[in-house]
């Protein structure tokens, strides 16, 4: 019973923040090199043939994750925004390490992209007109029967679709189970405590 309960602690909030933290600064400083990388070494539109079908191809995007939705930046944007402040709120109340390691690394992905739309507007990739969250996102990786992508939206979407089957299947804490059986419990020792009326009463009368 003992190491159940161990098992079962929650971490600490300075341990759960530390974590989500990490993971996160580890997934956007990976995100960002990696582009620094990318704009520098596949100029001039060269490509670099990695294994199969994999290869470094340089290409920007000015909608959502996958090169899909172009011209939305400033919506897909804001959407990443509060979609991170939502995370933020649900790593505050779960109690798996594990699932704080997702949402550190969608948070960071999702952060990746906003970056890259903020310090991004008017350079070449960008959305026509410039204007708010209108830098492109810079894509790299490309498997060639997949749109191109890079770490950020891979970290958003595994890490996401990782999270939500986490999610789905962490069973409930039985609270009102338990709650049930203390009730019983004290039920039981209230019964044992009374007694039988007859017991109070004198053998001889």
């Amino acid at each position: 019973m003992g190491t159940t309960t161990s098992e079962a602690r929650p971490p600490s909030p300075i341990v759960r923040w530390v974590l989500v933290g990490g993971v996160v600064a580890v997934v956007l400083l990976a995100d960002q090199l990696s582009k620094a990388w990318a704009l520098d070494a596949l100029e001039g539109g060269r490509v670099i043939e990695v294994f199969w079908t994999l290869q470094f191809n340089l290409a920007f995007n000015t909608g959502m994750a996958f090169s899909q939705g172009a011209g939305g930046g400033q919506i897909i944007g804001v959407i990443a925004t509060l979609i991170t402040l939502v995370l933020v709120f649900f790593a505050s109340r779960v109690q798996s390490r594990l699932q704080l390691v997702l949402i550190g690394a969608v948070i960071g992905g999702a952060l990746g992209n906003v970056v890259d739309r903020l310090t991004r507007v008017g350079e070449i990739g960008s959305a026509e007109g410039g204007g708010f969250m209108s830098g492109g996102v810079v894509d790299f990786i490309d498997v060639q029967w997949w749109p191109i992508f890079n770490i950020a939206d891979a970290c958003v979407v595994v890490g996401g679709l990782l999270l939500a089957v986490l999610v789905a299947r962490t069973p409930e804490e039985p609270r009102a189970e338990a709650g049930t059986e203390g009730d019983d419990v004290a039920g039981a020792a209230v019964l044992g405590d009374a007694g039988d009326p007859g017991d109070d009463r004198d053998p001889d009368g």
